[in-house]
């Protein structure tokens, strides 16, 4: 199914009117079924959601559950100890860079790369001043369940657009690779991470685990 909602418009149309959501929000309810596929696939740390809270939450005050700013994935790394992580998540078609060149053979980040980059630094920002170093989660009923989180530096994911954008017919534009690739590895908070690299990383898992 994943690989069916990268590459074919027509199935990703028809699935977007059946559940009657918008591109981003196709994305966020496939991956809120699919956690595992962040859990396993961004990062080395194995990530999960919030218990039973659903990804996408909102972060503000010394709660994930009041109004406030929005993340589409808040989830927490799984050790003796949990951290925070937010997961920003885009759509596979989104542009990575200008439409054309800023100079010879330099592309700079398109605004929607470069906006989303700013929003989910603005987004850990906001809950690194609003939220507690550490919080404590309770269940559907406000029972403590005894899980805690904290909240140091937290690392963030932002998972947009396709490679495939610098793949032309008789090839790859090194140029367009090139600047992708400084922009990113130079970006080290969110780790950014395209929709084709998420989606082979998590093919990989089932063909491993089913070999």
């Amino acid at each position: 199914m994943f690989r069916r909602l990268l590459n074919d418009e027509q199935y990703f149309s028809k699935l977007k009117a059946q559940k009657k959501t918008k591109d981003e929000g196709l994305w966020q309810k496939y991956f809120e079924k699919n956690e595992w596929i962040f859990g396993y696939g961004l990062g080395y740390l194995f990530l999960s959601g919030l218990d039973d809270k659903k990804l996408e939450q909102v972060v503000q005050g010394h709660s994930v559950v009041n109004h406030g700013k929005r993340v589409d994935a808040l989830m927490k790394t799984k050790g003796i100890i949990s951290n925070l992580c937010f997961v920003e998540i885009k759509i596979h078609t989104t542009k990575l860079l200008d439409t054309k060149p800023y100079r010879a053979g330099c592309w700079a980040p398109s605004k929607e790369l470069a906006g989303a980059v700013a929003q989910v630094q603005g987004t850990v920002a906001s809950a690194i001043d609003s939220l507690s170093t550490k919080i404590s989660l309770d269940d559907a009923y406000g029972n403590p369940t005894g899980n805690e989180i904290y909240n140091y530096q937290p690392k963030s994911f932002l998972v947009i657009g396709s490679l495939e954008e610098f793949s032309g017919e008789h090839g790859v534009n090194k140029d367009q690779l090139r600047s992708f690739e400084l922009f990113r590895k130079n970006t080290i908070n969110p780790e950014i991470i395209t929709f084709d690299e998420l989606y082979e990383r998590a093919r990989f898992i089932v063909h491993h685990n089913e070999s």
